[in-house]
């Protein structure tokens, strides 16, 4: 009887388990930090300016869209950096390849809108941390209740304000960027 008891509180403990698996974000390519890559090209880098690699798992099952940012947390601007915002992902969406934020080569799915950063471009713009300690870079991937009625000319800011009402869930990762 005890055993019997003991298997049903351990199945149940399982599929709890499955039940209750976290939404995560991912990456390839980066791990703890960017490489060559990933560093814009200007403010005194060589970098390629290229968006890293992501990819999500366990999105909720009730996900409309998806949208992707990247900030700066210790920019010296008294409000940090937008790097990327990325927005209005299809719902079945779980990565983005390397490079996906070069809007020239068109490598987001249809109907994806990236819009402008604080480099005051749309797309991509790499990590260019002045020189000094290193600086954290957070890259959040968005599960939605519903796409965003914005376009490419939307702030970082007010996109930021519309992913407040619209957010289901969130997963973040931190990359370090530091001026060598």
């Amino acid at each position: 009887m005890f055993r019997s008891i003991l298997f049903f509180v351990a199945i149940m403990a399982s599929v709890a388990s499955a039940q209750a698996q976290t939404f995560t974000l991912k990456s390839n390519e980066v791990g703890g930090q960017f490489t060559n890559k990933q560093y814009y090209n200007s403010f005194g880098y060589q970098g390629e300016n290229q968006s890293p690699q992501l990819y999500w798992e366990n999105a909720p099952k009730n996900t409309q869209s998806f949208a992707v940012t990247m900030y700066d947390l210790d920019a010296p601007t008294g409000s940090g950096f937008w790097h990327w915002v990325v927005f209005n992902l299809p719902a079945d969406t779980r990565e983005l390849k390397p490079g996906a934020g070069d809007i020239t080569k068109q490598l987001m799915p249809a109907g994806t809108v990236q819009s402008v950063t604080d480099y005051g471009v749309a797309g991509y713009g790499g990590a260019a941390p002045p020189a000094g300690a290193p600086h954290r870079y957070l890259i959040t991937v968005f599960a939605l209740n519903k796409r965003l009625d914005l376009d490419k000319n939307a702030t970082p800011a007010f996109v930021g304000y519309n992913l407040h009402f619209a957010t289901i869930e969130q997963a973040s990762i931190v990359v370090y960027g530091q001026k060598k």
